[in-house]
């Protein structure tokens, strides 16, 4: 069996068009690139792609409010391992270059089913992820009115798979009801498109000053009447005892003037050229310092929160409709997506929150090391301490009069939780 033999299974029979609300046949042709030559473009979604790699996908289980990992799920070893050819933050790199660049991106789970014997219930294993790049992708229903998604792809072939069985991440999901960007599905890019040629007809416009303004050297002026013959042996003479100066003085006779010519580029001015990339970069919600690395924390916590989060919002909330069936989401399975550790902390406001944290044993011990960037300890694998000044709050005011009743208070100075 291939490795991509999973992924292609059979139309199912008797299938229509499925209906769109706006009237448009929903069959979408896959994908434009036309603004992606530009650098500034490239960029700037390199900036997004780049930090949305970082993420670290965890399968949790929330039992009330209390979010719990659970490490030992299949949904967990894909998250951890999606195919035999992409580690995560590859698998995460590559579906965000296809979101961003197209506006839909399409991941394809592959699993087997197997009957739970103590609950009787139907349960997944995953086996796989594969972020997928089709030429061409069709909404069909079959006559019960379940949805199915139909794949072209470049080579010629094709699969079609129930809808609830794709992961389907959009962007600018507007006025298409299947697909992210414009009514035909694909990124619309017109107002962009004419600041991306305003910006190419500016850096032409340098480009050719720069040239023009070396075009001509001097003037070399011989103070006599001279045929073309004359004038064209003399000028190969002038160039000739340029080639062979080493001096730096060049030696000419009484008949000859030689004048140079000041070089003065008129270029852009350099705020012209800011406004034009600032205002590229504002299409990806980019800030230029981040673009360049040169940010403060302020700056990069407005692009996490502009520009990332709501990435990561639609990464968790896809991932966690289609990898669990309705029981598992009501039992609290969810897939989330955590940002780098710490992202927007300073050394000092790292102190401050292991300050803050550390008393009520919600931190490792090994996980405060890792905050300053120490590497974990064997011996103190899973500790983890608490403060002795803490009660249950349901028991404070009792505590606090005297009464007799039983509170529970640690009576040693640190203990292992």
């Amino acid at each position: 069996m291939g490795l991509f033999d999973k992924l292609f299974k059979r139309s199912p029979k008797q299938v229509k068009f499925a209906p769109s609300l706006d009237g448009w046949s929903p069959v979408f042709g896959m994908f434009g690139d036309s603004i992606y030559c530009s650098d500034v473009v490239q960029q700037a979604i390199k900036c997004i792609v780049d930090e949305m790699k970082k993420l670290n996908p965890l399968h949790i289980r929330y039992i009330g409010n209390d979010p719990s990992p659970v490490r030992d799920s299949t949904v967990q070893s894909v998250l951890n391992n999606p195919n035999p050819l992409m580690t995560t933050s590859e698998f995460l790199e590559k579906t965000m270059w296809l979101l961003m660049l197209n506006y839909n991106a399409f991941i394809i789970p592959t699993y087997y089913v197997w009957t739970d014997e103590k609950t009787g219930q139907e349960r997944r294993y995953y086996e796989a992820l594969y972020p997928i790049r089709p030429s061409q992708v069709d909404f069909i229903e079959d006559a019960t009115g379940k949805l199915y998604v139909k794949f072209w792809f470049w080579n010629g072939d094709q699969t079609t798979l129930p809808y609830d069985d794709v992961i389907h991440l959009k962007v600018n999901y507007s006025v298409n009801d299947y697909m992210g960007g414009n009514e035909a599905g694909q990124p619309d890019h017109e107002a962009l498109l004419k600041t991306l040629e305003l910006n190419k007809t500016l850096l032409d416009g340098v480009a050719k000053a720069m040239k023009a303004s070396y075009a001509v050297n001097g003037v070399f002026k011989y103070n006599t009447i001279m045929d073309d013959g004359r004038m064209e042996a003399a000028l190969a003479e002038f160039e000739k005892k340029l080639q062979n100066n080493q001096s730096g003085f060049l030696p000419i006779d009484l008949k000859t003037d030689f004048t140079p010519l000041e070089h003065k580029s008129e270029l852009v001015d350099e705020p012209t050229l800011k406004f034009i990339d600032e205002k590229i970069l504002r299409n990806w919600g980019v800030p230029l310092d981040v673009l360049t690395g040169d940010y403060s924390k302020e700056t990069y916590e407005s692009f996490y929160q502009k520009t990332l989060e709501p990435l990561i919002k639609s990464l968790s909330e896809a991932f966690t409709k289609k990898l669990f069936t309705q029981r598992e989401k009501a039992y609290g399975n969810r897939v989330e997506f955590f940002p780098k550790d710490l992202i927007f902390m300073s050394i000092n406001q790292k102190i401050e929150m292991v300050n803050l944290l550390a008393p009520t044993g919600a931190v490792f011990e090994n996980e405060k090391r890792a905050i300053f960037g120490l590497m974990p300890l064997p011996e103190l694998e899973g500790k983890r301490y608490m403060s002795l000044n803490w009660i249950d709050a349901n028991n404070a005011d009792q505590y606090q009069v005297g009464k007799d009743t039983k509170v529970e208070v640690i009576d040693e100075e640190k203990q292992e939780v």
